[in-house]
């Protein structure tokens, strides 16, 4: 079987396509290759973990300017077509379109060409790419029940997640304290780090024992710091958390963004989240995951708008103050996990390969 992923980016996109990757090599010996952008994370990552790369050169469409739009617009039969030859060249059984500026034209060319596709959908609302392609895919994997209305086939098989998370249900570390996770993504998030700063002395008033460990990205690491030292709060502040597993174990609650690798991880997990959306999301995506979440009784959404230090000092207080509900937002959570995404995603391109020879 020869399976093409296609998409990049962000991290987002290319850590769950690898993770689909590795799953195919592992469960039926699939040649695999990528089919990038030159400015996504998968120029470092892809070959990093020992996949063959082909670019396309193709920009944006959706949230940029009319000028931007038109220049894509101008160079998209290019990028199909380059596509379309990669397509052929490599022989490929099922292509797996997983969102980015890549994933566009080489679904397309795949559906030009007769081969069958998957859109690989982890938020709500499909992204851009998926949304022109959905009418067109052959399946759709997605996180979300609701996503699939959008496709006229689809699974709910999640999003491949690291297998340390869903080791961590029910545990934390022997240390009675109530503990806070706070994180914003690998570069932090400002006006998250900027909230917590300000929360610090009504959270000391109110929840005097709290432990916090915070990742607040390296612009904000050393103010960050000085804060707690400030506050009197006991903290480990760093830059960035290479082991988020281990940390994860150690939360009694998490305060982060609400992007899809987030929300799947949360859900192994099974911990209890305050999500704080990135407003500037495509299509504001993190607000509909975290929406999703809260109404399944397993998270608290703030929007950045409203993100003061008294409300997030009194939304953390509060849920520490009531330990059943904690817990019960904690196994909510772990009700929307999915251990076996990427078999599962796996298995949908096997099938489809199958169902073409």
């Amino acid at each position: 079987m020869r399976v093409i992923l296609a998409g990049g980016g962000t991290g987002g996109h290319v850590i769950p396509a690898l993770a689909i990757a590795q799953q195919l090599k592992k469960d039926y010996a699939a040649d695999v290759m990528f089919i990038g952008t030159s400015r996504g994370m998968e120029n470092r990552l892809v070959p990093a973990a020992g996949f063959p790369l082909k670019l396309v050169e193709v920009g944006a469409l959706n949230r940029v300017s009319l000028a931007t739009r038109l220049k894509t617009l101008f160079v998209l039969p290019r990028a199909v077509w380059q596509a379309r030859s990669m397509l052929q060249k490599f022989k490929a059984d099922v292509v797996i379109g997983v969102g980015g500026y890549a994933s566009g034209p080489a679904m397309m060319a795949a559906v030009l060409g007769g081969v069958p596709t998957i859109a690989f959908e982890p938020n709500v609302v499909p992204g851009f790419a998926n949304r022109v392609i959905a009418r067109w895919v052959s399946q759709a994997a997605v996180q979300f029940t609701e996503t699939g209305r959008y496709f006229k086939r689809f699974q709910v098989t999640g999003v491949p997640v690291r297998p340390a998370f869903f080791e961590i249900a029910g545990q934390r570390s022997g240390d009675p304290r109530p503990t806070l996770l706070v994180f914003g993504g690998s570069q932090g998030a400002h006006a998250i780090n900027e909230a917590v700063v300000h929360a610090l002395p009504t959270l000391r008033e109110k929840v005097p024992d709290l432990r916090i460990i915070h990742q607040t990205g390296e612009r904000d690491l050393a103010v960050t710091q000085s804060a707690y030292q400030h506050a009197g709060i006991d903290a480990e502040v760093s830059a960035f958390i290479q082991d988020m597993p281990t940390y994860f174990s150690r939360a009694d609650l998490v305060l982060c963004r609400s992007g899809a690798s987030t929300v799947g991880e949360i859900a192994a997990a099974g911990k209890p989240a305050i999500f704080v959306p990135f407003p500037r999301a495509a299509d504001d995506h993190q607000k509909v995951n975290a929406r999703a979440l809260e109404r399944a009784g397993a998270a608290l959404l703030l929007e950045e708008a409203q993100l003061t230090g008294t409300k997030l000092a009194e939304t953390v207080a509060a849920l520490f103050k009531d330990p059943a509900k904690l817990k019960q937002m904690g196994v909510a959570a772990q009700t929307l996990a999915h251990p076996r995404a990427a078999e599962d995603v796996a298995k949908m391109a096997a099938e489809l390969a199958v169902g073409e020879n």
